[in-house]
């Protein structure tokens, strides 16, 4: 879809509700739909031998990203990629330990940030990702570019890998702030021309995932959150003012509605420890709004899953929503799980 087509709201149900609808079915997607939960990615990733040797393949991402939508019909499709291509194309070195997880090379407090020569080739085969998915997708399909905020990322670029505290990002955001303040710089600037390449291939919307955004303090929130993602919005509005930016600061909690009132996105994603009914009184009157099933009730599956989804499309019922986890699907999650989701979601949906 060109970005000066119209947009049909009842043929594209999920980037309708992106724009201000309110369907009577809410749209589902899910975050990680395409992953180690399906046997089918299973398969493929063992084939290409690693994670890195998989997003680098276009083909073989492409489709990853459409095996969910195979099985399950879902509304949305989010590429199949990874939120460390960012500091890759950065420059900084990246790799995949195997059962550990990605691993870059740590920036240290003596790290010169100049020595980080940027190679934005590096984003060229998730380009070709895009464009490979987009010939294939069904139009009613809205499909979703992503990447992640500037904070979660520089806590893996800052640590070189995954951490639970983030001490090293968060010391050297206090100890170190005007050198911390030029990474967060570089990043934005490089999400920026990457979301804006994943537009320009074919994606109808994007995600800002800030993943750790909920070990931060007020004043930090407001420091390396809100303040960074503004810059990001504001930058992808200038050049794509028709594409819709979902925003989710993953444990935010009440920092949420700031977030959502100063960083100007078009939407939200609510995680799974945040009240329902709180956010709908809490966030800006008529944002769409997207979650936050918990990914431990889809495990549960039954009643736990019912029940919750009950109390979400309740809490929701007067503004725009999409149905998603509060957080991304676990491998360990049943199939069966998922496809007695999807039925319960759009047989109520009409019952409603």
């Amino acid at each position: 879809m060109r970005e000066d087509a119209p947009v049909s709201l009842t043929d594209k149900p999920l980037l309708g509700v992106l724009k201000g609808d309110r369907p009577a079915v809410p749209p589902m997607w899910l975050m990680r739909q395409a992953g180690r939960y399906l046997p089918e990615y299973r398969a493929l990733r063992a084939d290409k031998g690693g994670f890195l040797e998989l997003v680098y393949d276009s083909a073989a991402a492409a489709e990853v990203t459409l095996q969910p939508l195979r099985r399950f019909g879902f509304d949305g499709a989010i590429l199949f990629s990874d939120i460390l291509i960012v500091p890759y194309a950065m420059g900084q070195d990246l790799w995949f330990e195997a059962g550990e997880g990605p691993r870059l090379a740590p920036i240290l407090a003596e790290t010169d940030l100049s020595a980080l020569t940027a190679d934005y080739s590096r984003f060229d085969a998730v380009y070709e990702t895009v464009r490979q998915v987009k010939a294939a997708l069904d139009p009613s399909v809205t499909f979703l570019g992503f990447a992640g905020s500037p904070w979660t990322v520089a806590t893996y670029m800052v640590a070189g890998q995954g951490s639970k505290d983030h001490g090293l990002a968060r010391r050297m955001a206090y100890q170190q702030p005007d050198r911390f303040a030029t990474l967060i710089d570089a990043i934005v600037d490089a999400t920026v021309i990457y979301l804006c390449g994943q537009i320009n291939a074919g994606v109808e919307a994007v995600q800002l995932f800030d993943s750790w955004a909920g070990s931060l303090s007020p004043l930090q929130f407001e420091r390396w959150v809100i303040e960074p993602n503004k810059r990001i919005v504001a930058q992808i509005k200038a050049l794509h003012p028709d594409i819709p930016v979902i925003g989710f600061p993953k444990g935010a909690g009440a920092k949420l509605a700031d977030y959502a009132a100063q960083t100007g996105v078009d939407a939200v994603g609510v995680d799974e420890t945040i009240d329902p009914y709180w956010a709908n009184e809490a966030l800006p009157k008529g944002l769409p709004v997207q979650g936050n099933l918990d990914p431990l009730a889809l495990i549960a599956g039954g009643r736990a899953v019912e029940e919750a989804v009950d109390r979400i499309r309740a809490a929701f019922a007067d503004r725009p929503h999409i149905m998603n986890l509060g957080h991304g699907i676990l491998p360990d999650t049943p199939i069966a799980h998922v496809e007695a989701l999807i039925s319960y979601v759009r047989r109520e949906g009409v019952r409603d």
